[in-house]
């Protein structure tokens, strides 16, 4: 996913006060389920995360940021579940195929060894484990990793199936006892709040294991306000995981603010509490992991929905929503037309509820956003009635814990510093990636360079040396990019270093248009140097728009400084200090990011970046 990528480089207090309000109990979205991505070095919506073992003999488990992020999750809320699911899976394990379950034992042992390791090196417990997003499930598979599970101690560890669609999993599950007895639960992906009768008729718990996705507007709050509810009452739902947590990335690439809320400048420290947060906040701080929902039919006379839950021990939370047609659109799927009026409606409360207080809590996404108990309800013989208005949720509970959680105003928004620069000097680094670059294809991680006494013993190294199995198309070259999307003239300087003596090559960019699941198709300005003494300038990622070509006499294994530089449309390029190549015409003045990466898949270093915006 790499959606929280900027979210670790935020300055305190800042960082804190986003985790408190996606994690905190009683806060803001008071959130039941983390679900992290399980690196496997390959793109995944908006970026790469690192894999655990980028080689068959390799594990660490210190890089990237998930570890992190579920920790700072427990340590708000110790009763948090956790989930890992993996995208995409590191090249070694398909075994020279871009498939995962040519060797299932392989596979399992990597998966199983990432749970492990989270409990050895992080104290944290896996709740459930997913298969492969939105790609096949493989039923040998499936049942090694349970068995797995239980030979080492991991019983506790749930399995989700298949996070895709509903079918073909349920079907297999119907026909197969043994995949039916070790697939606990069966998620599906962007439901439209339907299920189907195979997953009924499993009697397993079902789950949209992702969904939402969308701008996190009033009418992005609205689409989740809707589906949280009708998931279950439609679709028979007990959980509804939003994509995506934080909308922590670049938003210029896909699906930029799509998250719960945004925290996309950690330069500036500025965040944005948005809707979706409080609407999560009128199911998850007035209900908890155990509850269970009421069997109520759910639609309202005149539109909207209701739930009912209930812990078993007197308490009852009821959730009502009336979101529109037009106010309440999710990305996918479609929505066929549905009309909502305002209404009275009348609830009857029956057994111990009948003669409950209960506090109400209000929120209309176009108006307001309040979370306090203004109006508390005398239930009068088991019944009360409510004047409905459109595009509100109501919540009315038991509870009376639930409170809208604040901070002083973060500071203003900026746009990314138009002079930066980063030398990786750290001995320590608390995370594996060097502030602000997003990884796009490969993994660009601090290095220690033991064998350089000189300049250059702290440097960025990209270390995905084989092409994962992918989830997206990712391009055939490492690229890893920073700043701001709207610069257009820039000088752009990096020392690079390749290692890789026979075709081995390495570049610095600018005005990179895209990326994430689009990176194959990145433009921009590319200087290339390869091991063979040779340059070249193209205007594409893939290298085939040469702009110009040359000589260069760089060569592997030594240190070399790349200069670009843009203006207007015209390009020019230096090779330690000097002029290398000049009056390259840009077809047109686009704008974009700077970036670094290399010819292939190949161990390589950089060192001194430096960028500077006009």
């Amino acid at each position: 996913m790499a959606t929280s990528r900027l979210l670790v480089n935020y300055p305190e207090p800042y960082r804190s006060q986003i985790l408190d309000y996606l994690f905190m109990p009683n806060f803001g979205a008071s959130l039941h389920i983390l679900k992290v991505e399980i690196g496997g070095d390959g793109q995944s919506t908006d970026g790469t995360e690192p894999s655990h073992m980028h080689y068959e003999n390799d594990e660490n488990y210190f890089r990237g940021y998930e570890w992190w992020l579920m920790k700072e999750a427990k340590k708000r809320n110790p009763n948090i579940k956790l989930i890992g699911l993996p995208w995409a899976f590191p090249g070694w394990i398909g075994r020279g195929q871009n498939w995962p379950y040519n060797h299932p034992d392989v596979t399992v042992y990597y998966i199983v060894s990432w749970i492990l390791g989270a409990k050895q090196y992080h104290n944290l417990d896996i709740d459930y484990i997913g298969i492969w997003n939105e790609r096949s499930f493989n039923c040998k598979y499936i049942k090694l990793l349970r068995y797995t599970l239980d030979k080492r101690g991991l019983q506790r560890v749930k399995i989700i199936a298949s996070d895709n669609m509903w079918e073909p999993i349920s079907f297999f599950m119907m026909v197969d006892s043994e995949l039916h007895k070790v697939v606990d639960i069966i998620g599906a992906h962007y439901p439209g709040t339907k299920t189907v009768a195979s997953a009924l008729a499993t009697q397993k718990k079902l789950w949209a294991s992702e969904d939402y996705s969308t701008f996190n507007d009033e009418v992005g709050a609205g689409c989740w306000a809707r589906i949280l509810n009708q998931n279950y009452v439609n679709g028979n739902m007990t959980s509804t995981i939003a994509w995506n947590l934080v909308a922590s990335y670049y938003e210029a690439l896909p699906f930029g603010r799509d998250g719960l809320m945004t925290a996309q400048e950690p330069w500036s420290g500025y965040y944005a509490v948005e809707g979706p947060i409080w609407i999560t906040a009128h199911t998850t701080q007035f209900t908890h992991p155990g509850w269970h929902y009421l069997q109520v039919d759910g639609h309202l006379e005149d539109g909207g929905s209701y739930v009912a839950l209930t812990d078993g021990l007197g308490n009852l939370t009821i959730i009502i929503e009336t979101m529109t047609y037009r106010h309440s659109q999710c990305i996918r799927p479609p929505l066929l037309p549905f009309i909502v009026s305002p209404q009275k409606a009348t609830f009857y409360l029956k057994g111990s509820f009948v003669s409950k207080y209960l506090c109400m809590y209000h929120i209309n996404v176009f108006r307001d956003i309040r979370l306090l108990c203004f109006l508390s309800l005398q239930v009068h013989e088991g019944m009360f009635s409510l004047n409905l208005d459109v595009d509100e949720v109501y919540t009315l509970t038991t509870l009376m814990t639930g409170r809208k959680g604040t901070y002083p105003d973060p500071p203003q928004s900026k746009p990314f510093p138009s002079n930066y620069k980063d030398d990786f000097n750290i001995r320590n680094p608390p995370f594996s990636e060097a502030p602000y670059f997003a990884d796009q294809t490969g993994i660009f991680e601090y290095f220690v360079n033991t064998s350089d006494p000189g300049d250059h013993i702290f440097t960025l190294r990209q270390v995905v040396i084989q092409r994962p199995i992918t989830w997206a198309s990712d391009a055939d070259q490492a690229i890893s990019i920073i700043g701001d999307f709207k610069w257009v003239n820039v000088t752009i300087t990096c020392d690079v270093y390749i290692e890789h003596l026979g075709n081995g090559g390495v570049f610095i960019a600018g005005r990179v248009n895209n990326g994430g699941i689009y990176v194959r198709c990145s433009k921009g300005l590319f200087f290339w140097v390869f091991a063979d003494g040779t340059y070249r300038v193209t205007g594409d990622l893939s290298g085939e728009e040469v702009l110009m070509k040359g000589m260069s006499g760089v060569r592997a294994r030594v240190w070399h400084t790349l200069t670009l530089n843009l203006k207007g449309s015209s390009a020019s390029g230096l090779l330690n200090g000097y002029p290398l190549w000049e009056n390259v015409t840009l077809s047109e003045t686009s704008h974009g990011w700077a970036a670094i990466g290399t010819r292939s898949f190949e161990f390589a270093q950089f060192d001194n970046f430096h960028v500077e915006a006009s």
